[in-house]
């Protein structure tokens, strides 16, 4: 039972780990754009929370629905002010411009809101749990987290295969040219996957503000855990990255659970192993 205990919470937090990741994989299948500054974007979007929280005082799960609109919006201006500018057959320039964005990104934070790190209070929903059977329970803001990975994920998934937005997203990823001369406007569908990217951002970062303390050094980090789950998943499937994001959790837990040092250390091993000998990740994306 303890072990079950150790796997389930690896699970729960796998699903953050997917938060992390869906943003990051969607813009990679869209336009094949490597965002270094993801991790720095779920940052911002957590500071972003804590000034909603600090000047309204709702509740910072409901700071979700203020902070998704705004990372959104702020999403389709980088990309139309500044990575449209730069995609193209090279991959180093929106590369190189998304690392310039992540080094501004936390000089800003840290000049605004200093080196303290900082955490959101969402009271007794921290501690809540669920009792299953025979003693394990289930933490009421870890299965918050993974439903809202889940309904996320699904969502996208929906849109992308059943609404003319998804349809017109698809298209041009297979073949921007072909999108452009059937009278699509690339140049906003871009925008439009930025827009859905960082609007999954703002849920990441406002659980992660609830979830541990944070600090404007602490995206590179988060960037680490989203390219895990990505690669391990399978570039493109966002379902594959949710699987990602839980076998990445289930590895940490069990590493933590056999030695405390070594929660980070098996998930990197498992990412290692994955990489080493499945590159395509696991659940590799399938076109057609």
């Amino acid at each position: 039972m303890e072990w079950a205990n150790v796997i389930l919470q690896g699970i729960l937090v796998g699903g953050l780990y997917a938060l992390f990741a869906t943003g990051l994989s969607l813009i990679f299948g869209v336009m094949r754009l490597v965002n270094i500054a993801h991790g720095d974007l779920i940052v911002l979007a957590a500071y972003v929370a804590l000034l909603c929280v600090t000047q309204t005082s709702i509740h910072p799960l409901l700071a979700i629905f203020l902070v998704a609109p705004v990372m959104a919006v702020a999403g389709y201006g980088l990309q139309r002010i500044l990575f449209n500018r730069t995609l193209g057959a090279d991959l180093l320039p929106p590369l190189l411009v998304s690392f310039g964005l992540s080094v501004i990104i936390q000089n800003v934070l840290l000049q605004i809101f200093t080196a303290d790190s900082r955490k959101l209070s969402a009271g007794a929903i921290e501690t809540a749990t669920v009792p299953i059977f025979n003693g394990l329970a289930v933490g009421v803001l870890p299965l918050l987290m993974f439903v809202a990975a889940v309904a996320i994920i699904a969502a996208l998934q929906f849109m992308f295969y059943s609404l003319p937005i998804g349809r017109a997203l698809r298209a041009t990823s297979d073949d921007p040219e072909v999108a452009r001369l059937m009278g699509y406007d690339n140049r906003h569908l871009f925008g439009v996957a930025m827009a859905l990217s960082l609007a999954v951002v703002a849920v990441a970062g406002v659980f992660l503000a609830v979830r541990a303390n944070f600090d404007p050094a602490l995206g590179p980090s988060r960037l680490i855990y989203g390219f895990e789950a990505v690669i391990i998943g399978g570039l493109g499937n966002l379902w594959g990255t949710l699987a990602g994001g839980v076998i990445l959790g289930v590895a940490q837990a069990i590493g933590a659970k056999i030695d405390p040092g070594w929660q980070l250390l098996a998930g990197h091993l498992v990412f290692l192993a994955v990489l080493a000998f499945r590159p395509e990740g696991l659940f590799p994306k399938v076109d057609g």
